[in-house]
């Protein structure tokens, strides 16, 4: 579509549809967007063409990749720096027992079982490791989990799950050379630097109408991130490391976290959900149905062998150690991100990148769809609805 307002249009009116169906249906609005996203290209694609949507138009793609940005770093910025360090022990290990099973389960499922070339394989590993804190992030915010102790020590164990993956895609993957270097040095800085100015700075000139906050933080995440494309790496992934800095700095600031949530759940994160169900190729599927359920159930049988364990030893409820164990098996951010990698440098083809992509996409809907519905964690969100003593007395 060559009218742009006609193409954000297209794209809010599905969104403003994404979000009617998460209220009917009471599920979390980023899987009705990705489902939305999914339907939207298959139709619509049919009945005029598949370039109609604008998936790929270079400002759907902007404001996508922004809104993944500030998702992530609201994520970040959610986890309470005295909870984390009191459950770092729980969350590393809940974390990396969530990496390592689907990584290599994964890997060898791909090599052995579906006969793909090694590198792919270990891609393919890379890829359904992952652990989605965009979606974890949304459902928590949605419940209210995120208040909690226990929501808290999930985003944490999330955040080292995917931490795991950048460093296991850069070690096999990625080019490590001076600007890598230079890239982490000047990470390591910028994030000194934003942990000992935020505070007085926001102090000193925020609050005003202007929203120096909010500018200042989208300056510090874009300037990151490019300085991350510019080494070989994404643009996301300085993101949750920012909001962790700044957790007890904009974490704390109730008012400016809720104009952040608004800007990215009202503009930013509906491009990113429709624009990532819209990579979805039916027809890729269709053809080879049985390869998208073998990676789709590898990656839930692997994260569920490797995370329920953990949570039974931790002693866990049973019902809590399913739901933990389902948030986790999710994916979508660095998934997605991994498999365009690979897809980019040759590492897996057009068709495996399909592949990849719909098992990522699947195990956003898949598994939290099934979380909430049977192993809802009630008693935390009862504690949630309970009135405070002094509301109780008014």
């Amino acid at each position: 579509m060559d009218n742009t307002w006609f193409s954000a249009a297209l794209w809010l009116g599905l969104a403003l549809f994404a979000t009617l169906l998460s209220i009917w249906m009471r599920i979390s609005v980023a899987l009705t967007e990705i489902v939305v996203g999914v339907v939207a290209q298959l139709v619509i694609g049919a009945a005029i063409g598949p370039k109609f949507l604008g998936a790929d138009q270079s400002w759907v793609a902007f404001l996508a990749g922004v809104g993944s940005i500030v998702l992530t770093f609201l994520a970040g910025a959610e986890l309470d720096p005295e909870a984390f360090r009191r459950s770092w022990r729980e969350a590393s290990v809940l974390g990396l027992a969530g990496f390592f099973a689907p990584f290599l389960g994964v890997a060898a499922i791909a090599h052995f079982l579906l006969g793909w070339a090694t590198q792919a394989s270990w891609l393919a590993g890379v890829a359904l490791s992952t652990t989605s804190v965009a979606v974890v992030y949304a459902v928590m915010l949605e419940l209210g989990l995120n208040q909690t102790a226990y929501g808290k020590l999930i985003l944490a164990a999330c955040f080292v799950n995917d931490l795991a993956t950048v460093i296991a895609l850069g070690l096999l993957f990625a080019p490590f050379g001076p600007r890598t270097l230079l890239f982490v040095g000047s990470l390591a800085l910028g994030l000194g630097l934003l942990l000992k100015t935020t505070g007085p700075f926001f102090r000193r000139y925020g609050g005003r109408t202007s929203e120096l906050e909010a500018k200042f933080l989208l300056f510090a995440l874009f300037l990151l991130g490019g300085l991350a494309v510019w080494s070989g790496s994404e643009a996301v992934l300085p993101a949750y490391l920012v909001g962790m800095v700044l957790a007890g700095t904009v974490g704390r600031d109730h008012a400016l976290v809720r104009r952040l949530r608004t800007l990215t759940f009202g503009l930013l994160t509906p491009f990113y959900f429709i624009r990532a169900g819209s990579l979805v190729q039916i027809p890729a599927l269709v053809a080879w149905f049985g390869v998208f359920v073998a990676l789709l159930l590898a990656k839930m049988a692997t994260k569920f062998a490797g995370v329920f364990p953990i949570t039974r030893i931790y002693r866990y409820p049973r019902g809590e150690s399913m739901y933990t164990t389902l948030l986790m098996s999710t994916g979508l951010t660095f998934g997605t991100i991994s498999s365009l990698y690979g897809l980019s440098h040759g590492i897996i083809t057009q068709a495996q990148y399909s592949f990849l992509v719909a098992a990522v996409i699947a195990s956003a809907v898949v598994p939290t769809w099934i979380a909430n519905r049977f192993f809802l964690p009630r008693r935390h969100l009862e504690h949630l609805a309970k009135p405070s003593p002094v509301e109780g007395q008014a």
